[in-house]
């Protein structure tokens, strides 16, 4: 049996992008069949080129197919990573979100593990507060949050964020460190590995009915 794991991310300059990658491949490892997928950039494009490291990320990602709701459909479980934004996810990743109300409304995204990454400019810049916001959408759609908690030693390695792996992207723009993506890739195969024991199981016990 393999679960079927979709990670979908947005990233500007590319931090987010290398945690997802790492995440990809944590839950590859565990035996998940693995989509990999980008959102759809919003920003208008004097904006983008501004920015030298937007651009060269935007144009060096393009060939990586950008998110559909079909993968939410297809998959068993998914993985959302987003810069933080003034503490909330960033604009792009919310809007492909948002398009997922007909899925909720048919309960296909109920009962399915869901796990969050992001990162933040510094240390204190958001990274929990952003996960945290992703965490209200997974309750409304009644996924199942699967945080790394602190069940590896990867976690506090990377800097103890129990919530979901973090990375501080700093002025250099550097990306995330080798701690970091190992906490990433260990995400993901935490994430497949619940998956994994959910599809195992035989049946489904039905809550009993409500009574008067």
């Amino acid at each position: 049996m393999s679960a079927k794991i979709t990670v979908v991310y947005y990233s500007a300059t590319g931090t987010v992008h290398a945690l997802a990658q790492a995440v990809a491949e944590g839950a590859a490892s565990a035996g998940a069949d693995v989509r990999l997928r980008r959102v759809a950039e919003l920003a208008p494009d004097n904006a983008i080129d501004q920015n030298p490291q937007w651009r060269q990320h935007l144009d060096a990602t393009s060939s990586i197919t950008e998110a559909s709701l079909e993968d939410l459909a297809w998959a068993d479980a998914f993985a959302f990573g987003t810069p933080t934004r003034f503490g909330a996810p960033a604009a792009q990743l919310k809007q492909f979100i948002d398009q997922a109300g007909g899925l909720w409304r048919e309960g296909i995204l109920a009962d399915k593990p869901v796990t969050a990454f992001t990162s933040a400019f510094n240390r204190h810049g958001g990274n929990e507060a952003t996960i945290l916001s992703l965490g209200n959408v997974f309750y409304h759609w009644g996924a199942l949050i699967v945080p790394p908690g602190f069940t590896d030693p990867a976690v506090s390695a990377a800097g103890g964020n129990p919530y979901g792996t973090s990375s501080v992207s700093g002025p250099a723009g550097a990306g995330p460190d080798a701690a970091t993506l190992d906490a990433a890739r260990y995400q993901g195969r935490r994430l497949a590995t619940i998956t994994l024991r959910l599809l195992g199981s035989d049946h489904v016990t039905a809550a009993p009915a409500r009574t008067a």
